[in-house]
């Protein structure tokens, strides 16, 4: 759909206006032109609100203050630092991305965002992002903010997550860019959509679009933008098994392709339902090491939910007086003293603390 040169002249002056005059959101990365740093932050942001990463952005920053410093870190200890934050596979690109940087690049974060393109874990958005706010290249971030404030402005009902509505918006955002100031343009298109054109109960009455704002005139901010597929949640039924012997806990790490690849976990039985200490007794690992029902001892559960499905995990404590015939490919005794410095999946390490094992 065509637009006027005068509406979209007016969102860009009104913005970079509204960021400079108004806008008060103050966030460490904001005022940062160190790429990594950048980096870093868009890294740990991806999926995650401001708020709740700032404080792992300060604790990243401050134990690997360069990107040579967290391409030579050992990966256990930044899988710990990364805990809580959820999509582990971010951590586990951002990793190896900052060694291929240090090897093949000189330890320098490329400035174009061709090249940014070609590193591991970066997108578009990122990429964008870093290009603007580090080196000033003129690329327009497109994140969920933005979808937010270009359909709600311009009255877009193109569905966002279509590949006629990301071409549609991507596009847009390339004409609305302030070029010769594009990291103030960016900065100010996402902190409007982050403080005032929120997903719910939007300020309008404190944005300084609302004049011309398609949605605001015809009461559409509630519709606005459109999605045309419904998220399908699946439940998944996690059994841990918590054996103890010898002051320690048998633990392995998940490594497959699936959720908290790399992070540490108890002996796992995954079921269609919940299952019983009856049921856990029949399993072949009780049957094999002559483990009786009477040495299984329920302890908890725990509920927690991810993008596309919720783990509903229940916990059983065995306690061994020898030594059982577990595979030693499969995982690994684990001190107790240990457990602290072992980095874990959110769900098992809150019964963990709440059970005083560390």
């Amino acid at each position: 759909m065509p637009r006027s040169n005068q509406s979209q002249k007016y969102f860009t002056s009104q913005l970079l206006n509204w960021h400079a005059t108004v806008n008060e959101r103050s966030l460490p990365w904001k005022s940062e032109k160190d790429p990594y740093k950048i980096w870093l932050s868009e890294v740990i942001l991806q999926q995650t609100r401001a708020l709740q990463g700032l404080p792992y952005y300060l604790r990243f920053t401050e134990s690997y203050p360069t990107i040579n410093d967290l391409a030579n870190a050992n990966e256990d200890e930044v899988f710990r630092l990364w805990q809580g934050l959820g999509y582990y596979n971010r951590c586990k690109n951002m990793l190896a991305t900052a060694k291929l940087v240090v090897e093949k690049h000189n330890g320098r974060v490329p400035d174009s965002y061709e090249g940014l393109l070609e590193l591991k874990g970066i997108g578009p958005y990122t990429a964008s992002a870093i290009a603007s706010f580090a080196f000033g290249r003129p690329n327009a971030v497109v994140d969920g903010n933005v979808y937010r404030v270009l359909s709600r402005y311009f009255g877009i009902d193109t569905p966002i997550d279509t590949t006629e509505g990301k071409t549609e918006f991507a596009s847009l955002a390339r004409d609305l860019l302030d070029k010769k100031n594009s990291a103030a343009y960016n900065q100010a298109i996402m902190d409007l959509g982050a403080t005032v054109c929120t997903p719910s109960g939007p300020k309008c009455e404190d944005c300084p679009l609302a004049k011309r704002c398609v949605a605001f005139a015809k009461e559409l901010t509630g519709l606005l933008p459109v999605k045309s597929k419904k998220l399908k949640i699946k439940t998944r039924y996690f059994n841990y098994i918590i054996f103890v012997w010898n002051n320690s806990i048998w633990l392995h790490k998940r490594s497959a392709k699936d959720i908290w690849e790399n992070l540490n976990e108890p002996w796992l039985i995954e079921t269609e339902q919940p299952i019983d200490e009856k049921e856990v007794a029949n399993e072949s690992v009780f049957v094999k090491n002559k483990i009786s029902l009477e040495t299984i001892k329920y302890s908890g559960t725990s509920s927690q939910r991810l993008t596309h499905r919720i783990i509903e995990a229940r916990f059983y404590t065995v306690a061994l007086k020898k030594k059982p015939q577990f595979p030693d490919d499969k995982g690994k005794w684990v001190a107790m003293s240990a457990l602290s410095q072992t980095p874990f999946p959110k769900t098992v390490l809150s019964f963990l603390e709440k059970n005083l094992y560390f």
